[in-house]
C-alpha cells in the first residue's frame, strides 16, 4: 500500500475506482483501520474515486510524536488530497472520523463537496470517561478494552448473529497501536465543536444508529439542526452503523452523493 510522508510519520493510504470519478475520502473510527469500510468500497467504486486511509496511530500508519488534536487530523486528510492532486473531495467520516470531517466542513470549506458525517457528535464523552479509558489501555493495553468495546460498537443481537464479522473487529481492535489509541482518545477528550457547527456550509448528512450508547441520536440531531440543510438519516445499529447495517447504510449514502446539486453548490 502506498504511503504519504508527513512532517512527523507517514500515513498509509488506498484508492479504489476511477482515477476520474469524483472523489470521496473515508475515514475510520477510533480502534480500527481503513478495512472498517470494506463493505463500502465496491458498491462506491463503481463511480467514485474512493481514498481510504488509516488515521494516525492505526493500522500502518505511524504514530506521531506529540500531543494530537482534532485540528491535526483534519490536516493530515487535506495533506492526502494535496498528495493525490485533488482539490475538492466529499468526505465520509465514522466517529472519529467523523469528527475530522466535522472540523474540515468547518475551517476547509473550499475543499469539501458533500460531508458524511456518521455515528459522531460534536463532544464526544466526557474528560473523565476518556482519562478512565486512557488510563486503563496504558496500564493492560488493548486487551483491557476489547469487551466493553465490542459491547459499545455493535448491538447484542448482531453480535450473536455475526461471530465472523465480531471476531474481524476484535482483531482489528487489538492490532490498533496502544500509543496510536491512546493518542486519539487524548484528542477526542479535548475536541468540542459544538459552537462551531453551524459553520459548515456544505451540504451534509448526519447518519446516527437508533441503539449506538456512543453518540446517540440526540447527538445526530443537534448536528443536523445546526447544520443548515442537512439530511438526517437513522438506522437500526448500534456505534458503526456502515457494519451492522451496511446495506443500508450504503444505499443512504449513494442517494446522498448522487442527489442533483442545489445552486449554491454549483461551481
Amino acid at each position: 500500500m502506498p504511503f504519504i510522508e508527513l512532517k512527523g510519520g507517514r500515513l498509509n493510504y488506498r484508492t479504489d475506482g476511477p482515477d476520474s470519478g469524483p472523489a470521496i475520502l473515508l475515514s475510520n473510527l477510533l480502534g480500527t483501520s481503513m478495512g472498517v469500510w470494506d463493505s463500502q468500497v465496491a458498491p462506491l467504486a463503481r463511480h467514485f474515486r474512493v481514498v481510504r486511509y488509516d488515521t494516525r496511530g492505526h493500522g500502518l500508519s505511524d504514530i506521531f510524536a506529540g500531543p494530537l488534536k482534532i485540528e491535526a487530523l483534519g490536516r493530515d486528510a487535506l495533506a492526502l488530497l494535496d498528495e493525490l492532486g485533488i482539490e475538492r473531495a466529499h468526505f465520509c467520516g465514522l466517529s472519529l472520523g467523523g469528527l475530522t470531517g466535522l472540523w474540515l466542513g468547518i475551517n476547509a470549506a473550499d475543499r469539501i463537496d458533500r460531508l458524511a458525517l456518521c455515528n459522531m457528535a460534536a463532544r464526544v464523552g466526557t474528560v473523565e470517561g476518556w482519562n478512565t479509558r486512557i488510563g486503563m489501555v496504558r496500564q493492560g493495553g488493548m486487551e483491557a478494552i476489547v469487551s466493553a468495546t465490542l459491547q459499545r460498537w455493535f448491538t447484542p443481537g448482531f453480535i450473536a448473529g455475526a461471530p465472523t464479522v465480531i471476531e474481524a473487529m476484535r482483531q482489528m481492535l487489538l492490532q490498533t497501536p496502544s500509543k496510536g489509541y491512546v493518542a486519539c482518545c487524548e484528542a477526542l477528550r479535548d475536541a468540542n465543536l459544538a459552537a462551531e457547527a453551524s459553520r459548515v456550509t456544505a451540504r451534509t448528512l448526519v447518519v446516527s444508529g437508533t441503539h449506538d450508547p456512543v453518540t446517540p441520536p440526540e447527538a445526530g440531531h443537534f448536528l443536523a439542526e445546526k447544520i443548515q440543510g442537512a439530511r438526517y438519516v437513522e438506522l437500526p445499529a448500534s456505534h458503526i452503523s456502515n457494519v451492522e447495517a451496511a446495506e443500508p447504510f450504503t444505499a443512504a449514502l449513494l442517494d446522498f452523493l448522487n442527489e442533483a446539486p442545489k445552486s449554491r453548490e454549483a461551481r
